[in-house]
């Protein structure tokens, strides 16, 4: 438990970081804050192998699937900021993966599945891992996209809009972290037809409708930007639903059978 509490409470002081260097930018601080967040990142993978525990068993119920996504996330996200303006994101960032960090608390309740069944479906996890985190990406960048528009639509453009990148580059970048994103999802549904068989079996049919749904929204969300223009405020909405889907089909879907059917 202890290491677990001190994951989190240096998450908040990274967030707490990034709020820092947003009112007061400084480059040397802004490096000082990514090589925090890479590292971490990478701690709370190492905490994380505790879910293969020693009678070789995966076990990845509710909470160690969000926290897992969040380490993968966190580590995205310094790769990311360390190439392009996105730093910012942060002040987001840094306390959900927090959260995430004490839902290690919970009891696993998931059913556990022997290691060596688990070893076949590793593309297929590492590509469902990328395309969720590349996602949450997304959707992270698309609400500050949306309160960057709706400040701007106040015309009061001062605060911390003046340590973001311009409206442009956000949008840019936002349909490029889509792009990634829903090349490694159409990778992971592939991937799940060849490794997990009846995609469509019951207890895979609620998360692979949402799955589906979720690349449905987010590849119309590409083509409306190539072929009709679709701006700001529509790729937001957009992205949202996409995310909200895809997040719905698996980790709504844990939650639901471990923590209310089994209640």
């Amino acid at each position: 438990m202890l290491p677990t509490l001190l994951l989190a409470t240096a998450y908040l002081g990274l967030g707490a970081g990034y709020g820092w260097q947003l009112r007061h930018p400084s480059p040397p601080i802004r490096r000082m804050l990514l090589l925090a967040t890479a590292l971490l990142g990478a701690a709370h993978l190492a905490l994380m192998a505790r879910v293969v525990p020693h009678d070789q068993a995966l076990e990845l119920g509710f909470g160690n699937a969000v926290s897992l996504l969040a380490a993968v996330v966190m580590l995205l996200f310094a790769a990311v900021a360390a190439l392009r303006r996105v730093h910012n994101l942060g002040v987001v960032l840094a306390p959900l993966a927090a959260l995430s960090a004490l839902l290690m608390l919970l009891p696993d309740r998931a059913p556990p599945l022997p290691l060596a069944d688990t070893l076949p479906l590793a593309l297929h996890i590492a590509l469902s891992l990328a395309a969720y985190a590349l996602l949450a990406l997304a959707a992270v960048q698309a609400m500050v996209m949306a309160y960057q528009d709706l400040r701007l639509r106040q015309h009061a453009p001062g605060g911390v809009l003046r340590a973001l990148p311009p409206l442009g580059d956000m949008e840019r970048l936002l349909f490029q972290l889509l792009g990634l994103g829903f090349s490694a999802l159409t990778l992971a549904l592939l991937s799940g037809m060849l490794f997990l068989g009846d995609l469509f079996a019951p207890h895979l049919l609620e998360k692979t409708a949402l799955s589906i749904a979720a690349w449905l929204v987010i590849g119309t969300l590409l083509i409306g930007r190539r072929r009709a223009g679709w701006r700001a405020q529509t790729a937001v909405r957009w992205t949202l639903v996409g995310f909200g889907l895809l997040a719905l089909g698996y980790l709504g879907s844990k939650f639901v059978l471990e923590f209310v059917l089994r209640a």
